[in-house]
C-alpha cells in the first residue's frame, strides 16, 4: 500500500479496509488541527463480546535510525496462539514529536495491515488512544482509519494523572485529565509496573480493561503486543 495525499480515499487490500481520512504532512499547527477533528469521531462506547482473532501492533526502530520494522500478529481466542504474523521495514518520515507519534508510525503500521488476510474482531496498540493531549493517540488513530476497535495499551504513561494501583492482578486506578477520565492505570501482572490502558476506539474502557486482562498470560504485556514486539525486533518467525 502506499500511502497517499488525499483525503476520503477508501482501499481495500486483503481484508482490511483502509480509509485516508486527512492529508499526511508534518506541519506541526495542522496536525494538531487533524488531531482535533479526529478525535470528534472517536467512539467511546461498544463492547467487543465474543472475538475470534484479536491483533497485537507494535513498532521498533532499527539501531535509533530513521528505518524501522512494523509487526501485526493475530491471535485466535481463547487459545491465543498466533494464526498470522505480517513485518515490513520501511523508512519514518517524521522525526520524532512527542504527542505526534501516530503521524510518524501509522503510515508504515498500516502498510503491514494491509498485508492481513485474517480480520481481526480486536486490536492492541503499543501506543497511547484518547489518553493523550488532544485525545488522539496512535490507537485512535489506527482505530478510525481502519474502522476497527482498538485498544491503547501502553507501558509509559503520556498524558493526565493517576495514582498507583494495588498489586493485586486487574487491580486499577483511573488516569484522569480535568476530572474525565481518560483511561486506566492496570496491574497485569505482580511485581512489575503496570499498563496505562485507554480507549482507541469503537470500545469503552471497562470493555478495553477486560480484554487486555484476558489476553495477558504470565506476562506483564497482553499476548498479541508481546508476540508482535517479538516480530517486530526478529525473534518471533
Amino acid at each position: 500500500m502506499i500511502i497517499c495525499n488525499t483525503l476520503f480515499v477508501i482501499a481495500i487490500i486483503g481484508e482490511m479496509k483502509i480509509s485516508e481520512l486527512h492529508v499526511w504532512q508534518d506541519d506541526i499547527h495542522k496536525l494538531k488541527e487533524i488531531q482535533k477533528q479526529l478525535a470528534l469521531k472517536v467512539f467511546r462506547g461498544g463492547e467487543v463480546i465474543s472475538p475470534k482473532h484479536i491483533a497485537g501492533v507494535d513498532i521498533a526502530i532499527v539501531h535509533e535510525s530513521k528505518i524501522a520494522n512494523a509487526a501485526v500478529v493475530v491471535v485466535s481466542y481463547p487459545g491465543l496462539q498466533p494464526v498470522e504474523i505480517e513485518t515490513i521495514q520501511g523508512e519514518l518520515e517524521m522525526p520524532y514529536i512527542p504527542g505526534f507519534l501516530s503521524f510518524r508510525e501509522s503510515p508504515l503500521i498500516l502498510t503491514v495491515c494491509s498485508k492481513l488476510k485474517t480480520t481481526p474482531d480486536l486490536m492492541i496498540v503499543d501506543g497511547q488512544g484518547i489518553a493523550h493531549p488532544r485525545k488522539m493517540g496512535i490507537a485512535s488513530h489506527i482505530g478510525l482509519i481502519l474502522d476497527k476497535p482498538t485498544i491503547g495499551c501502553a507501558k509509559s504513561r503520556l498524558y493526565g494523572h493517576c495514582s498507583t494501583p494495588g498489586e493485586e492482578v486487574g487491580s486499577y486506578t483511573k488516569i484522569v485529565d480535568n476530572n474525565e477520565t481518560i483511561g486506566a492505570t492496570l496491574r497485569t501482572k505482580r511485581g512489575v509496573k503496570p499498563l496505562y490502558v485507554s480507549v482507541g476506539h469503537k470500545i469503552n474502557l471497562k470493555n478495553a480493561i477486560f480484554w487486555v486482562l484476558q489476553c495477558c498470560r504470565n506476562y506483564r504485556l497482553p499476548e498479541p503486543t508481546r508476540l508482535a514486539h517479538l516480530a517486530a525486533v526478529g525473534k518471533l518467525v
